[in-house]
């Protein structure tokens, strides 16, 4: 049986495991729970009622947190001529073609986030197996492969996460730093659930969120009462 640090214990007689909480309850936990030397992530965990083998069940997009992420994110952008220069105004740390295309090929990934524009997909679209499962590969339906790079850039500086739903159902995706007030993490938790829950497939039947759970990066889950988180 696995050994827990002091960190890890003290910090489960904090909860009950057994119990729902309401989100103002749990978010104050999660920060109380955040002990690390370091400035923990918050994540929230969705289970979702669908079976993303079936590609009318695949959920995926992108939200904007209301109030960012609290980390810095590098962000590369495959774009030529004019393109390019918008996207280093924008502020973007990698920008290049073939070049960076080389880069990546060899496994060089000193970014976070990829966007490119649309006629650089031929070149990109060879990388789908350094990016992808790395959850990288630039993606129309999320907004990483557009001409306005700019904008993009902005956003994906500004707070803008991706989501997408893993093979057991789950979405799972960092909503700010324990750090933040837990005024603002509650605004981000409510802002990536809504979106999800806009991101439904078609093809979901039944109940969508079945289970939604929040943690620190080294602390303990706990289960949220969803009508708490959704208003409903």
């Amino acid at each position: 049986m696995a050994k827990h640090g002091k960190r890890t214990v003290a910090a489960r007689k904090n909860i009950d495991r057994k119990k729902i909480y309401d989100l103002s309850s749990a978010v104050k936990i999660v920060k109380k729970n955040a002990t690390a030397k370091f400035d923990e992530t918050v994540e929230l965990a969705l289970n979702l009622g669908v079976d993303p083998r079936h590609s009318d069940q695949m959920v995926r997009g992108v939200c904007e947190l209301p109030n960012g992420t609290g980390r810095s994110v590098r962000v590369a952008v495959f774009a030529r001529g004019d393109k390019a220069e918008e996207a280093k105004k924008a502020g973007a740390d990698v920008v290049g073609a073939e070049e960076l295309a080389e880069e990546v090929q060899k496994g060089n990934i000193d970014f976070d986030r990829c966007i490119a524009t649309p006629d650089m997909m031929p070149l990109v679209g060879r990388l789908g197996k350094v990016l992808g499962p790395r959850g990288m590969m630039p993606n129309p339906k999320v907004g990483t492969v557009t001409p306005d790079v700019a904008k993009a850039v902005a956003s994906s500086k500004g707070g803008a996460v991706e989501f997408r739903v893993e093979k057991a159902g789950i979405v799972h995706v960092g909503v700010g730093k324990a750090s933040f007030s837990a005024d603002k993490l509650e605004q981000n938790i409510r802002a990536l659930t809504e979106a999800v829950v806009k991101a439904r497939p078609s093809g979901a039947k039944g109940t969508f969120i079945k289970k939604v759970s929040l943690s620190s990066t080294m602390g303990p889950g706990m289960q949220l009462d969803l009508a708490s988180v959704v208003g409903e």
